[in-house]
């Protein structure tokens, strides 16, 4: 048998990281029509930024376009989110710049560093000072020493 459903809604499959990031953008494009008063604002925010109301967010930060910044996240001074998911908990050290990425639970990104490309960190993923990963998807609780120039899985 073959059954369906009709949704009153928006749906779309959100398996894969960069499918998960659109979804992102088009969830805050209908959330500044229909709750933009939800949105974040102010210096800093460009475009749609969700940012939970306990996270704290240093000085200086350039926040999006299509941010969501979860509950719990510490992001330092200077840092650069767009195009990013900031899962509970995150903490982003300062001056760092993360673009097309999905921060997972509980990890730390240290300070200057810049993850890009679709870069994917598992939960409790800890990344020391001064990195630079591009596309590397982390499985959790790992620990990150080195750069990651080109895209790889992190086993």
């Amino acid at each position: 048998m073959l059954y369906a459903y009709t949704l009153n809604g928006y749906w779309m499959d959100v398996g894969q990281p960069k499918d998960y990031l659109k979804g992102l953008h088009l969830y805050l494009d209908s959330m500044a029509i229909r709750q933009a008063a939800s949105l974040a604002h102010g210096p800093g925010i460009s475009g749609n930024v969700l940012v939970d109301p306990t996270a704290k967010i240093g000085e200086g930060c350039l926040i999006g376009p299509d941010v969501s910044i979860s509950a719990g996240c510490v992001i330092g001074n200077g840092v650069r989110l767009s195009h990013c998911v900031i899962m509970r908990g995150v903490q982003i050290k300062d001056h760092t710049k993360v673009d097309l990425s999905i921060i997972g639970w509980g990890s730390r990104v240290g300070t200057w560093s810049r993850l890009e490309n679709h870069c994917v960190l598992g939960e409790d993923v800890q990344c020391k000072d001064e990195l630079y990963l591009n596309g590397a998807v982390v499985l959790p609780h790992k620990e990150i020493k080195d750069s990651v120039p080109s895209p790889a899985i992190i086993l």
